[in-house]
């Protein structure tokens, strides 16, 4: 999961299509989110290699990143849609809505897994759904976003992240002849909350949430509608 998100966006920066030119507030919301990725691999890492006092020890760093990633992933959600539309291969709406809506669940369930740190069975899955969450970023910078209009946001932000729960869930199914339900509960309430971002999103009070947002704003002079970029 880290991989495709660390994959996702250096390919993204070498192919030109970011730079170093960013206004600082895209830089701190990159390194307040890669902190968290280090965070977790450090995690696992230590629990795997049994520093159990160090997991829990490291494991506070998560109180102070959850609400810096909550402030800049929200702002910068809606900064990219005043200042030019946000990504053209995806629907204006979903992405203005879908995207905080993402980063919520993702503070959410990663809280709810911190809150349940001493039943280890529901925290280590828990938080395996919240980072699953947040890989689709990545994988929207790795598919071939132009040509899945206009399926692009259902791609990258719900089918692809899917595959790593699914995966686990799989595995844990052959193993043990069963399914914990923090799996259900965790990626279920992910799924639930998709679908209602984009019920919300594709509403009446969507559309004019959207273009109340962007107006008088570069934003709300593209289409509503995600189109081929060019």
């Amino acid at each position: 999961m880290a991989t495709v998100d660390i994959a996702g966006f250096s390919l993204n920066f070498f192919a030109g299509r970011s730079s170093l030119s960013l206004p600082i507030i895209y830089h701190l919301h990159g390194a307040v989110f890669l902190s968290w990725i280090i965070l977790y691999v450090a995690q696992n890492v230590l629990i795997y290699g049994g520093t159990v006092r160090g997991h829990r020890q490291l494991g506070w760093l998560a109180l102070a990143l959850l609400p810096l990633m909550t402030v800049l992933g929200i702002g910068i959600t809606i900064l990219s849609a005043r200042h030019h539309g946000g990504p053209p291969i995806l629907d204006l709406n979903s992405f203005l809505i879908g995207n905080p809506v993402g980063i919520l669940y993702f503070v959410s369930v990663s809280s709810v897994a911190i809150a349940l740190r001493r039943r280890t069975d529901w925290h280590r899955r828990l938080m395996f759904c919240g980072m699953a969450a947040i890989t689709g970023p990545g994988f929207g910078r790795l598919l071939p976003m132009p040509f899945l209009i206009p399926w692009g946001w259902w791609a990258a932000a719900l089918i692809a992240p899917s595959i790593f729960p699914v995966i686990a869930m799989v595995a844990e199914r052959r193993r043990t002849g069963r399914i914990h339900p923090a799996w259900r509960w965790g990626w279920g309430a992910f799924v639930a909350c998709f679908l209602l971002a984009e019920a919300f999103a594709f509403s009446p009070w969507g559309i004019a949430l959207t273009q109340a947002v962007v107006a008088g704003t570069p934003g709300a002079a593209r289409p509503m509608a995600a189109f081929f970029p060019g």
